[in-house]
């Protein structure tokens, strides 16, 4: 009888574990993470006008996030997101770029009510 308590207990210990597994991974996975951009990192790319693409792995909130760039002389602009035209992408414009090095810095709304941030380093020749 002893012995069947014990198994039982492991039993329901082991499942809890793997449930608290399962929901810590699904959270993890609904984070925003940075898939594909234009620019790309380290990428130089010309001016003066870019068109600033971002995708993720998840749906985000536009109307939450924040993209802004940072110029060579220490500028900061935030820039106005365009209207999603796919729920995992932020689309933007940065127009008057003169040569130098620029960092692009993101902050997003995921799906799982979670703020994500990022940088993109890039040059403009």
């Amino acid at each position: 009888m002893q012995e069947d308590r014990r198994s039982r207990r492991h039993w329901v210990s082991g499942l809890l574990s793997l449930v608290l597994l399962a929901g810590a991974a699904q959270t993890a996975w609904a984070h925003a993470i940075l898939k594909e951009s234009t620019p790309k990192p380290d990428s130089t790319v010309k001016g003066p006008a870019l068109t600033i693409l971002l995708r993720f792995n998840v749906r985000i909130d536009a109307s939450r996030s924040r993209v802004r760039l940072l110029g060579p002389d220490g500028s900061v602009t935030t820039l106005g997101i365009a209207k999603q035209t796919a729920p995992d992408s932020l689309e933007t414009t940065a127009n008057g770029l003169k040569p130098g090095a620029y960092r692009l810095r993101w902050q997003v709304l995921a799906s799982d009510g979670h703020m994500t941030s990022g940088e993109i380093p890039f040059t403009v020749n």
